[in-house]
């Protein structure tokens, strides 16, 4: 099985060679590795080349883009420079973050998942993060949702959904999309990913409605949006988050925003949600 993977990075310089040294001493090694060095100012480039001219299939892409960290549109289009420079021979790509420690025998689960499920469209472990010396689950896992540091696709699913949008929320529509299409997803709680930096830490003020504008565009309407966005201002434990949140739908309303999904999707979704949010209400 063919593993192809694309990891954007801006200014990873401390962390980006510890992704590679764990991903080319994997037990099934990828067959390709492109990363994107998308405008850093630091060491990265050097150290990816470094790795390049070790190892063949690790390959380095430089774009030039803005140097704010916002998440979504820029990460995806950074994605999108390494991903085509690759071949069409791809069993399952990969989206990973620049950050991130894989066990050693990381791939070769995934792809025991893939082959043992012709209906497997996503999978993924889980992200840890360090907390006074102790690694622990990242607060925002959950065990029906692959995380956006380490997304990996089978081909089918990859080209059915869409492949990936340039938008906040990239990383929840993926999904949603694959489970209108009929995918399935996994998230093996044996696998534990390292995550060096939390989710969120560099991002800018000019970030704080996007997420927001993403529910808009995945044609969440106001009510699953409200529920959304209190979980999670709940779980960053900021009531200024759920402003935000609020805010970012109603400016993407105003402005009539492009949605991200049909509206046939776009009901799927919301079925989706309500059977979801339901479904925890009587557990």
């Amino acid at each position: 099985m063919n593993f192809y993977i694309v990891i954007p990075a801006h200014n990873e310089a401390d962390a980006i060679g510890l992704t590679l040294y764990a991903l080319v001493n994997q037990t099934l090694k990828p067959k390709q590795i492109v990363v994107v060095n998308d405008n850093s100012t630091d060491t990265t480039e050097a150290v990816v080349d470094g790795y390049a001219q070790k190892h063949e299939f690790i390959s380095l892409v430089n774009i030039k883009s803005s140097d704010e960290h916002l998440p979504g549109t820029k990460i995806i289009n950074a994605f999108y420079k390494g991903f085509e420079t690759l071949d069409e021979d791809y069993d399952i790509i990969c989206k990973f973050d620049a950050d991130l420690i894989f066990p050693e025998n990381y791939l070769e689960e995934l792809a025991k998942h893939f082959n043992t499920n012709p209906k497997l469209g996503m999978a993924s472990g889980f992200c840890y993060i360090e907390k006074n010396g102790d690694w622990v689950l990242e607060n925002l896992t959950r065990k029906d949702h692959i995380r956006g540091a380490l997304k990996a696709y089978r081909k089918a699913c990859f080209l059915q959904i869409g492949k990936l949008k340039p938008s906040m929320g990239w990383d929840t529509v993926d999904e949603l999309l694959a489970k209108y299409y009929g995918w399935d997803i996994l998230t093996d709680t044996n696998l534990h990913v390292k995550h060096l930096k939390p989710t969120g830490v560099n991002y800018n003020e000019a970030s704080k409605y996007l997420q927001g504008e993403a529910m808009y565009k995945m044609r969440y309407g106001f009510i699953i949006t409200c529920i959304s966005a209190l979980k999670l201002a709940y779980k960053k434990r900021s009531i200024t988050l759920f402003k935000n949140y609020i805010a970012g739908y109603f400016k993407a309303k105003k402005e009539k925003v492009n949605f991200l999904v049909s509206e046939d999707e776009g009901k799927f979704i919301r079925s989706l949600r309500w059977k979801g949010m339901l479904g925890k209400l009587k557990v």
